[in-house]
């Protein structure tokens, strides 16, 4: 029998309508619009989405209906920015708690810290070109410099605010500074680190963008450049949806671990 309580799938597909339903009017809006006015600029979703399907999603079952072009550009685009992303999460969980632990150490690096992240991360685009020429290097090294600053920043705000209550009793048991860190301290700081995680989804995003139209072969960003060349208004606005639609999953699958993550926290 199908469920159609509070929980039932009626109830979910009620709730998940009641939050997306702007969408679907706002592209019928779109269609109508940009079918009337013939607008060069603005083609309509239906042709925007069939330039994507042939571009990337128009290959065999057997390669999850992916095309030659998809295996060139997505596989590398995502790739970059998982292994770059991951680098900075790293990184800057690290040096954020150490530094919001030792008193003495922010302060000797706070002013450094503020100074590096004011300087926006395109603008080093050239300097990343001239240390590591056009590839992959300099592109994680572009995503890394991006993305690292919420990481830390909140990182750091999460270690230093840490309940001396939980201090205390860790002291008390006598833990070691490793188990202090891992079940002391990273738990209490868990939801500012994970508040810095999640603001560095989609700068990640937008810095494997910026990376690929500025030194790249391959990729979406490079992609998006090609069709622009070429005057492919469908083209360039397939890249700009598939991007939205990267965003948009990337984030839910993070706000997914990020609950699951919390639960345990509050558990332990």
């Amino acid at each position: 029998m199908t469920r159609s309580g509070p929980g039932g799938p009626a109830a979910n597909t009620w709730r998940w309508a009641r939050r997306h339903w702007l969408l679907p009017v706002v592209a019928v809006l779109w269609e109508l619009v940009a079918r009337r006015a013939e607008a060069v600029y603005f083609p309509p979703p239906s042709t925007i989405l069939t330039r994507l399907r042939e571009m990337w999603f128009s290959g065999s079952p057997g390669r999850l209906f992916l095309t030659d072009e998809a295996v060139a550009d997505l596989l590398p685009s995502l790739g970059r920015l998982v292994v770059g992303w991951a680098l900075a999460a790293v990184a800057g969980v690290a040096l954020g708690v150490a530094l919001g632990r030792l008193a003495w150490l922010a302060a000797l690096a706070e002013p450094l810290l503020h100074l590096g992240r004011s300087v926006p991360p395109a603008a080093l685009l050239p300097v990343f070109l001239l240390l590591f020429k056009i590839g992959t290097p300099m592109q994680l090294a572009s995503i890394v410099y991006g993305v690292v600053w919420p990481v830390l920043i909140n990182s750091m705000d999460g270690g230093r605010h840490v309940d001396r209550g939980y201090l205390d009793t860790g002291q008390v048991f006598r833990l070691s500074a490793a188990t202090r860190l891992f079940h002391v301290i990273l738990p209490a700081a868990a939801p500012k680190i994970l508040a810095g995680l999640r603001l560095s989804v989609s700068l990640a995003l937008i810095m494997m963008v910026i990376s690929e139209l500025y030194g790249s072969s391959e990729g979406i960003g490079h992609r998006l450049l090609e069709a622009q060349s070429q005057f492919d208004i469908p083209a360039m606005w397939a890249g700009i949806v598939l991007l939205g639609v990267l965003g948009v999953a990337l984030n839910s699958i993070f706000l997914a671990a990020e609950r699951g993550l919390l639960r345990r926290y509050a558990r332990a």
